[in-house]
């Protein structure tokens, strides 16, 4: 059956009147659904997984929500079992479901990178192989819009097609392999459909990035004779994507952003936090330094993020009718609210307990820089005394 999907990317069917009646409290009772797709959703405790979970009830194609984690999550009227995705026990847990949404990675600042490499890589493949011996009809992976790379000459906005051109380290790096691991299982797996959703900068309740700290410094940093273009995607407009590359017709790879961009004035403005001006060599070199000796989980490769543009279309997703519901002024405003009171200096947070990270594309080594410059201006001003 056709699918298209309203402005606030809710899919919806010529057969829309025929769906499930609403309970007492106005939600749809997933129980009481005959008909609709059954979609399984991995790591759908966490931060990206409890607001998807809400947009797939309210979704008229979907008949059945299987939830899928190390731990039961808060959602109801779903199905909730508990197990890692990298057990091939998922197999059996998948049967019967047309579609996989897999959230299950780990994008923790601070972890191990071997162990995060190990959950992330290794389970997306297993969740690859588990859903094509399912009999799975469609797997969707997410990663960032930051594989693409931030680069000087980078086109604004960036087609789905563009290369991924990012620097292979730190997290970025576990996510051009999830990103690989995709492009084998199409070849490996002709019968199953692998769909990969790229978003921007992610925002939103329980959101703790590189990005939403690099908000949390003192100052904000500003690399001398460079043209950053930040874009973000809010966590319900990223819910509502994956309904759509879920339940539609939709080409291998997809891109999700807010529209437009905000420039390095508009950040200053709206945020109202002073800058901090460094030549890109300086900034490099610093942010490389303490990277080394481990002051900032960051790789320096990452502060490229906050000197070029990286902005993306979503194209196919428009196609389909899906538009964002938030901006990026806004977005950029719910950053701040969810650090405020928080400090973050060499991209550690400081004075707030950490939330669930979700998010990849970030700039985390810009505020190992802002530390760095802070303490040379000390210094200059204790010899100058």
């Amino acid at each position: 059956m056709p699918t298209t999907v309203t402005s606030r990317g809710r899919p919806v069917t010529a057969a829309q009147g025929n769906g499930p009646t609403p309970s007492a409290n106005g939600r749809k009772s997933s129980r009481s659904r005959k008909v609709g797709r059954a979609v399984a959703v991995t790591g759908a405790a966490g931060a990206i997984g409890t607001v998807l979970l809400r947009a797939l009830a309210d979704a008229p194609e979907v008949g059945k929500v299987l939830a899928y984690d190390v731990r039961r999550g808060a959602s109801e009227g779903v199905l909730w079992r508990v197990g890692d995705v990298r057990d091939p026990v998922l197999a059996q847990r998948l049967a019967g479901m047309d579609s996989v949404i897999h959230l299950a990675v780990d994008w923790s600042l601070d972890a191990a990178p071997s162990a995060r490499s190990a959950l992330n890589v290794r389970g997306t493949q297993t969740v690859v192989t588990a859903a094509a011996a399912a009999g799975v009809k469609r797997v969707v992976i997410v990663t960032s819009a930051s594989v693409y790379g931030a680069l000087p000459d980078n086109a604004v906005p960036l087609a789905e097609d563009a290369p991924l051109l990012a620097v292979p380290e730190g997290i970025v790096a576990d996510l051009l392999e999830m990103e690989r691991v995709a492009e084998d299982a199409r070849r490996v797996h002709p019968g199953l459909e692998v769909v990969v959703v790229r978003p921007a900068a992610l925002v939103g309740p329980g959101v703790d990035t590189l990005v939403t700290r690099h908000f949390s410094a003192p100052r904000l940093l500003s690399i001398k004779d460079t043209s950053p273009a930040w874009q973000f995607c809010h966590v319900e407009d990223l819910a509502s994507a994956l309904v759509v590359a879920a339940v539609a017709d939709v080409p291998p790879v997809l891109t999700a952003g807010s529209d437009g961009y905000l420039d390095q004035r508009r950040i200053e403005e709206i945020s109202g936090m002073k800058r901090v001006e460094v030549p890109a060599a300086l900034a490099l070199a610093t942010a490389e330094r303490l990277h080394r000796v481990g002051v900032t989980p960051a790789p320096a490769s990452e502060l490229a993020y906050a000197m070029h543009p990286l902005v993306v279309s979503s194209a196919g997703l428009r196609a389909l009718g899906w538009r964002p519901t938030h901006t990026n002024e806004a977005n950029l405003e719910a950053v701040l609210a969810e650090v405020r009171g928080a400090t973050a200096i060499a991209g550690r947070r400081i004075g707030k307990r950490d939330a669930a990270v979700a998010g990849a594309s970030a700039a985390g080594a810009t505020v190992a820089v802002l530390g760095a410059a802070a303490f040379v201006r000390a210094a200059r001003r204790a010899r100058g005394r």
